[in-house]
């Protein structure tokens, strides 16, 4: 049975919990369809480990679909992130202590890899439905871009890998309390919204579709 691989994070900066593994631990033991199995994982928020346990977890479950999810706190909307930088330049240390600066995060990688994920097809879902969705144009130079470049770098040489990306999302309202203006978004919205994202992808007209032409760039 072929797999769709949903990873979260575990809680850092000292906040107790993580929305992304809150998220994906809704979804154990699920399936889309009849033939999608769903695995779920958490993974370190720990530069270099975080990229151990996913290859390790992509070579187990050998998935046909993944989609790693992050925290964004500041952030109002359900972001889908386009690009991944080969680049490590942490603000605060992670939860090992490393603060990686200005690193490759492989050397002699390219640059960047983009999403393989229908973004435009996804967004339009989304707000369909009444989430508030965007493509987000950077993943930061944190973990959270660590692990998207790690993923895409690897789709890049394992092609049962069909599609593969990240997503950003903004906090729980039990965070959100805790940081005065704060957007948050609650669990059954981001249910509802990675739900969605799911089916698009699956919707293999999804990828052929090419009226999908809304900008979502930004001036600066």
């Amino acid at each position: 049975m072929p797999t769709i691989l949903l990873t979260g994070f575990e809680p850092f900066d000292r906040e107790t919990i993580n929305p992304s593994w809150e998220l994906v631990q809704q979804f154990t033991g699920r399936s889309f369809g009849n033939d999608y199995q769903v695995q779920v994982a958490q993974l370190a928020c720990e530069f270099g480990n975080a990229i151990d346990q996913l290859v390790d977890l992509l070579d187990h479950h050998q998935p046909e679909i993944v989609v790693c999810i992050g925290q964004a706190g500041g952030r109002a909307d359900f972001s889908i992130e386009r690009v991944a930088i080969n680049l490590d330049d942490a603000r605060i240390p992670d939860n090992a202590g490393a603060q990686p600066i200005d690193q490759s995060i492989v050397t002699d990688g390219p640059a960047a890899y983009f999403s393989s994920l229908p973004l435009k097809k996804i967004i339009s879902k989304l707000r369909d439905h009444g989430i508030p969705t965007n493509i987000s144009h950077t993943a930061g130079t944190y973990v959270c871009n660590h692990v998207f470049y790690g993923l895409m770098h690897y789709a890049n040489t394992h092609p049962q890998l069909r599609h593969a990306g990240f997503v950003h999302i903004p906090y729980l309202p039990a965070q959100a309390c805790h940081h005065p203006g704060a957007a948050s978004m609650s669990l059954e919205s981001l249910e509802k919204a990675l739900v969605l994202l799911v089916e698009t992808i699956l919707d293999e007209d999804a990828f052929a579709d090419t009226s999908m032409q809304f900008s979502t760039g930004t001036i600066c």
